[in-house]
């Protein structure tokens, strides 16, 4: 379940203090959510479940019969808080993101790290996996924001584009390094253990650059990425078959997109997923593609 970070950061208007008290209530609110959620499905029996519980896909599932409850099953799993739109939330708070700002990168690692101390305090209370999760939103990016912006208006950097920016991401649109960008984003992935990711944007195939693309994931784990993913494009042309990089042109057989047989397929990374051409994406997620810039790698 998904905290909406920018909303508790435009109510707070600029206090810190109150943007936790609103950020204490949601956790309590969600925290209350998934456990009766999660008390639901104990309350079912082996038989609500006979492919998971008679197979041995979950742990001590080998021991329960079709009349047995399953909730000593399920507690191996996990109960996760995910948060998006960091870096709205620090421009609605102090008018910078994370990528501007020493300061704001300070206090966004002090939001997360408070999230993730109350998972831990949950868990340690209940005995049950309580987890943080920087949310890899797809369509709820573009939903909060809406809402948002229906009720609050356009806010400049916090509701003024289709989407909010993933989990504790960098915004797609600044300007920097990836080296600066991965130095930036891995702190919080020690925080998120229920999910996280990481990636960079590079211009062309990978593969006629082998040693950039070497240091972009040797500097990943060197700073403690827990997972990171090199986006690049990838096109096709479906009449003569070209695979690499194609602009308004097919660089083999000079076709033209708005000419001839069909579109060509532009496969992009939504994401943590390769999902097939943008013409699939929702409107949010095609502006944040939109928007992303290439990230170089020289170092500073």
């Amino acid at each position: 379940t998904t905290i909406n970070l920018p909303r508790l950061a435009i109510e707070a208007k600029g206090s810190i203090k109150d943007f936790y008290t609103g950020l204490d209530n949601c956790i309590e609110l969600v925290i209350r959510q998934l456990l009766h959620r999660f008390r639901i499905q104990c309350s079912k029996k082996g038989r609500n479940y006979p492919f998971l519980m008679g197979q041995g896909i979950w742990i001590d599932s080998d021991s329960i019969g079709p009349d047995d409850s399953i909730a000593e099953v399920l507690k191996h799993g996990t109960l996760s808080v995910g948060f998006i739109g960091l870096a709205e939330t620090l421009k609605a708070l102090v008018g910078k993101h994370h990528g501007e700002s020493a300061e704001s990168q300070k206090l966004g690692l002090e939001i997360v790290s408070y999230m993730r101390k109350r998972m831990d305090d949950i868990s340690n209370e209940t005995g049950l996996n309580f987890t943080l999760l920087a949310t890899p939103a797809e369509g709820l990016s573009g939903r909060f924001v809406k809402i948002d912006r229906q009720i609050y208006g356009e806010i400049p950097g916090v509701t003024d584009r289709a989407y909010y920016t993933n989990s504790f991401h960098v915004p797609v649109y600044y300007q920097l390094r990836a080296y600066e960008k991965i130095e930036i984003e891995a702190p919080y992935h020690a925080y998120t253990n229920a999910g996280h990711i990481s990636y960079v944007e590079l211009d062309g195939d990978t593969c006629k650059n082998i040693d950039a693309f070497e240091t972009v994931i040797r500097c990943m784990k060197e700073h403690g990425i827990g997972y990171g993913s090199v986006n690049h494009p990838v096109d096709r042309d479906p009449v003569c078959g070209y695979n690499g990089i194609i602009d308004d042109e097919c660089p083999k057989c000079g076709r033209r997109e708005d000419v001839g047989t069909g579109k060509f397929e532009r496969i992009r990374r939504i994401t943590g997923y390769l999902v097939g051409t943008i013409d699939r994406w929702n409107n949010a997620k095609r502006a944040e593609e939109k928007d992303r810039v290439k990230h170089g790698f020289k170092r500073a």
